[in-house]
């Protein structure tokens, strides 16, 4: 999903936020190869991750996944996301 988002998008980041059934909360970046240099999909995941009580995040600059225990404070993640791009 997330390459395709890109590819719809041209130029652009790509966030998706999604919680299991279990209530853990996972996200995924996506950078576009144009904005690589300004901005790390990994750092992006680690900042998102942390809003929902994870730790870590990997991936590539381009493209990166990481996890935290409580997919309640999903939409707190994707504003810390927001905050830095």
């Amino acid at each position: 999903m997330a390459d395709e988002g890109k590819k719809a998008l041209g130029s652009g980041i790509v966030v998706l936020v999604s919680v299991s059934d279990d209530g853990k909360g996972a996200v995924v970046a996506a950078v576009t190869p144009d904005l690589v240099a300004q901005y790390n999909a990994v750092d992006l995941v680690k900042a998102g991750a942390a809003a929902m009580g994870g730790k870590g995040g990997g991936g590539r600059p381009d493209m990166a996944q990481a996890g935290g225990p409580d997919g309640a404070k999903a939409e707190r993640a994707i504003a810390t996301i927001k905050a830095l791009i």
